[in-house]
């Protein structure tokens, strides 16, 4: 089993960047596919990236496309969420999640995962 702690959240102004990490322990995460979601207040959560285990494919919601960026990096078991052009709207707890069996694209399409980690609160003020 997979453990996940994300790391980077804060308060930032709109137009502001923030870089998320997800430090991956227990397992390496070179055979999972990995992801972010994202839950705001009184809502659900919602599907924001996902990339394939080679790291070649990446998935985005068409809210943050063009703006955000993930990467991984398998050798320190951990990926990040590079945001740029943070808007209000982009607040919300974001988590990282995992899935040994399913495809990055799958994880993009019918928004699911195996593991996930507690989240990081990220605020964005106008």
């Amino acid at each position: 089993q997979v453990q996940l702690v994300e790391s980077g959240g804060g308060l930032v102004q709109a137009g502001g960047s923030l870089r998320l990490s997800c430090a991956a322990s227990g397992r390496t995460i070179s055979t999972y596919a990995m992801g972010w979601f994202r839950q705001a207040p009184g809502k659900e959560g919602e599907f924001v990236t996902a990339i394939s285990r080679s790291g070649v494919n990446t998935y985005y919601a068409d809210s943050v496309k063009g703006r955000f960026t993930i990467s991984r990096d398998n050798a320190k078991n951990t990926v990040y969420l590079q945001m740029n052009s943070l808007k209000p709207e982009d607040t919300a707890v974001y988590f990282c999640a995992a899935s040994p069996l399913s495809s990055a694209a799958s994880m993009a399409t019918r928004g699911g995962y195996d593991y996930r980690g507690q989240g990081t609160q990220v605020s964005v003020s106008s």
